[in-house]
């Protein structure tokens, strides 16, 4: 088992040191620790670096994150590819902006609800197993609303991310090979990020869906970049001025239609109060056709009906 100590880091370490400056003084004011894949399994008691900014553990066999609890000045955190299962012992890290833990074996997006201050959180590729996705709490979404901008979550047989509209700064979210299925689940969460300048769905069953790239671009004014293609000033008009044209065309057609019901009714309404009928004249020889209405008046006063003008 190799563990993370002080002593691991003085030894690893290229230190240069100032005159009459001990191991101790300078590790109190290093900032920087990379021990990426150095084949760590755990982390020490690190107390001592009470300036770190920046730590790099990604590429090892750590379990547990843990003794981080001295580092409240850390802003990165780099535990890619290691063998972590929990989101934990992260409340002390108030100052944390970066956190990776890409490659894990997470199943649940929690435990975040202290870092008022995370901008970006990368948890792509979890190791989980077949048939399982990745989850998010909602405390933590709730936590994030306001301060997380760049949000990757790839390779998580995820197939819905309707949950990530409180998520009102994201301008970045990288959600590639998942399985969401849905445009109007798309459209539903665009119209809620109204910050959101790229997104990137490549290897989504939606990709294939008619139309997808055409609306999910009406939808979103803010949206620059969708699968890694610009959105052109002249695309996205063009589609402002296809749809413009299209509505137009629906409402005059509804029109029109109200129209013709309204034509087709009065006309229905006129026959059933005048039905034309035949009446036969000895001295024309042929019959003519009267409105029913008026043959009836003719009748009831015992006159004989009109001849038609028809």
């Amino acid at each position: 088992m190799v563990l993370l100590t002080l002593d691991l880091i003085a030894k690893n370490s290229n230190l240069k040191l100032r005159k009459e400056e001990t191991t101790s003084q300078y590790l109190k004011k290093i900032t920087h620790i990379n021990f990426s894949d150095k084949n760590i399994d755990a982390i020490g008691d690190l107390s001592l670096c009470k300036n770190l900014s920046v730590l790099y553990l990604y590429d090892n066999r750590i379990t547990q994150i843990n003794n981080l609890n001295f580092a409240t000045n850390l802003t990165h955190l780099y535990l890619q590819n290691n063998c972590i299962s929990c989101m934990e012992n992260l409340r002390s890290l108030k100052k944390l902006e970066k956190l990776y833990l890409g490659g894990n074996y997470i199943a649940v997006i929690e435990g975040l609800e202290e870092l008022k201050g995370l901008r970006e959180l990368h948890v792509e590729s979890q190791r989980l197993p077949l048939g399982e996705k990745l989850l998010f709490d909602p405390r933590t979404l709730h936590s994030l609303a306001k301060s997380l901008s760049i949000l990757n979550i790839s390779n998580n047989n995820i197939d819905d991310i309707r949950d990530l509209e409180i998520l009102e700064n994201l301008n970045q979210l990288i959600a590639v090979d998942n399985q969401l299925l849905h445009v109007k689940d798309l459209e539903f969460l665009l119209n809620k990020l109204m910050k959101l300048w790229k997104m990137d769905l490549n290897g989504n069953p939606v990709c294939l869906k008619p139309k997808y790239r055409d609306r999910l671009i009406l939808v979103s004014k803010s949206l620059e970049f969708l699968d890694g293609k610009e959105i052109k000033h002249t695309e996205r008009q063009f589609l402002i001025n296809w749809k413009a044209s299209k509505d137009a065309k629906k409402i005059s057609k509804k029109r029109n239609s109200k129209k013709e019901d309204a034509s087709n009714s009065y006309i229905s309404n006129f026959e059933t109060m005048h039905h034309i009928v035949p009446v036969y004249y000895p001295q024309v020889g042929k019959p003519k056709l009267v409105f029913f209405s008026a043959v009836q008046t003719y009748l009831a006063n015992g006159n004989a009906p009109p001849e038609s003008s028809h």
